[in-house]
């Protein structure tokens, strides 16, 4: 773990290299945030990499939804997911269901991916199976808009708990 003076101090690269991996298959994030130091606290340097992937052009924002995983998908079953993906989707027991529950998993995902264009993304950290099964059912109801809003709202939970593994407060 870094402490937040340490990393204001790193050349590009080296703050690349050092958080590229907070936001999935998305290091561009890190490095847009770059030219946003120093960073007062750790909020600051997180919204400034939110504020990033927000202010990304349509085409390269819904790329960066679709490089995250669906969940309990195909990655997951393949072990094809990033560490992090994997501890969190297994945290809330997504690596352990019933033959019934990754069907249902399955077509939720599939209905999702249909409707909207990208995985369905949820911060699964604290949450069961059941409680996200609902919350996949409840947001397949909404538009597009409220729905990319929703699922980067969701990245801004998951990255921010990511940030704090990293990056001393």
């Amino acid at each position: 773990m870094s402490d937040l003076d340490a990393i204001n101090r790193l050349d590009r690269d080296a703050f690349v290299a050092k958080l590229g991996g907070v936001f999935e298959h998305a290091a561009w994030v890190a490095e847009a945030a770059h030219a946003a130091r120093p960073f007062a606290d750790r909020a600051g340097l997180h919204d400034a990499m939110m504020e990033a992937v927000r202010a990304a052009p349509e085409a390269a924002r819904l790329a960066f939804l679709n490089g995250h995983p669906e969940l309990a998908g195909p990655e997951a079953r393949a072990k094809a997911m990033t560490a992090d993906s994997e501890s969190e989707q297994g945290s809330a027991g997504l690596d352990r269901l019933t033959a019934a529950d990754a069907a249902a998993f399955d077509r939720l995902n599939a209905a999702y991916r249909e409707k909207f264009g990208f995985p369905f993304i949820v911060a699964v950290r604290g949450r069961g199976r059941t409680e996200i099964l609902a919350l996949f059912e409840e947001r397949l109801a909404r538009g597009r808009a409220e729905e990319e809003a929703t699922a980067l709202d969701e990245i801004a939970a998951i990255t921010r708990m990511r940030l704090e593994r990293v990056v001393a407060g």
